[in-house]
């Protein structure tokens, strides 16, 4: 129905909230869905009327709807060869294939990527990326790693030219990507880039939406055996999620996946058991806190010396959560206080319980990111 309608449709029925700075986002992704109507128009082509489109870059603070509005606009998108895909986990699998590259005769690289001359892996990555995708959505875009940025410029110089588009939310404005950086100097070519031919929209809208939602809300159910309690934290990720789509999401740490059956624009929700009886560690869970900003885990067990493992994991977890400030909701077999009351192990535990009881708190919920 194209994405001004379908926004128009969810504040209609109440899903959403009249926002002016999503109103001014959504008119925005509403031309560039024109143009690239325009762009794929044979007659247009004829005439040589076909608009350059490159894409757009939303910005602003966390909780105003960057991610939903993407979903809507990925949704309604014209294009047959599209995806939506994490920053992070897009930027990984281009490693993989400059690797791959870089490893293979010439035999494997013909068959892999096609015919091309000389040694540069980037112009035929960006070739089979193109051939893939003709619109690429990123969620969350942000540069830290100083490999990604060192081939994003002359990466989406090549996207472009293929007439990939890009659309992208961050946390940040273009200018403060890679803030600070080992030798920023290299990046800013792509900075100029997101600058000069994509459309810069600041999403500045005074309420975090999430915030608003988990605001007056409990963050902490139990037990987990209760069906009232099930019932109240599975509503409460449905209101998070409100007007975005789930999908499975892969981190890699230290050349490790980790893969997450369900997440939401910048949300988790996962099992205690994935997450606490794996074999994870600090590494992980860091991880996890850098990607995700809330974190909803649901049938923590009553812990003992019996599992002091996944205990242990816990700990290591909520201290990961905690330091990142990430919004942490757990549907529990017992309140916090009660969760590891005896035993060995239970006194090392209070710790925790203090975190705990403190991310519930509202002045958690105001300082989390």
């Amino acid at each position: 129905m194209g994405i001004r309608s379908a926004y128009k449709q969810m504040i209609t029925s109440g899903e959403l909230t009249p926002d002016p700075a999503q109103k001014a986002a959504i008119q925005a992704l509403f031309r560039l869905e024109r143009q690239i109507r325009m762009s794929r128009s044979w007659w247009r082509a004829l005439l040589g009327l076909r608009p350059r489109v490159y894409g757009m870059y939303l910005w602003g603070p966390p909780g105003r709807g960057k991610s939903m509005m993407m979903d809507l606009f990925f949704h309604n998108a014209h294009i047959a060869s599209k995806r939506r895909v994490h920053f992070h986990a897009f930027m990984a699998e281009v490693h993989h294939a400059i690797g791959l590259w870089r490893e293979s005769d010439a035999a494997a690289r013909k068959r892999h990527f096609g015919t091309h001359r000389g040694d540069d892996p980037i112009a035929p990555v960006a070739r089979l990326i193109a051939s893939q995708s003709q619109l690429l959505c990123f969620d969350e875009l942000q540069v830290t790693d100083i490999a990604d940025a060192m081939i994003l410029g002359r990466l989406f110089e090549a996207l472009f030219a293929r007439k990939v588009v890009l659309v992208a939310t961050s946390n940040r404005p273009p200018d403060d990507l890679y803030k600070d950086g080992l030798n920023r100097d290299l990046f800013k070519p792509f900075i100029d880039m997101i600058k000069t031919r994509c459309h810069v929209v600041e999403v500045d809208g005074p309420r975090d939406f999430r915030l608003d939602r988990l605001r007056d809300q409990q963050t902490w159910f139990s037990p987990a055996s209760d069906a009232q309690a099930r019932a109240g934290f599975d509503a409460l990720w449905a209101s998070m999620t409100r007007g975005m789509s789930e999908r499975e999401a892969v981190l890699t740490v230290n050349e490790r996946k980790l893969t997450f059956a369900t997440t939401s624009g910048p949300m988790l929700r996962a099992d205690f058991q994935h997450l606490c009886a794996a074999n994870n560690g600090a590494a992980d869970y860091l991880a996890i806190a850098e990607r995700f900003t809330t974190v909803f885990i649901e049938n923590v067990p009553a812990l003992s010396a019996d599992n002091r493992n996944e205990a242990r994991r816990f700990v290591t977890l909520i201290d990961a959560l905690y330091e990142a400030r990430t919004r942490t909701v757990i549907l529990a077999e017992r309140e916090p206080e009660q969760l590891y009351p005896t035993g060995d192990g239970a006194f090392e535990f209070e710790r925790t319980v203090s975190r705990l009881e403190e991310m519930r708190s509202e002045d958690y919920l105001k300082s989390a990111r």
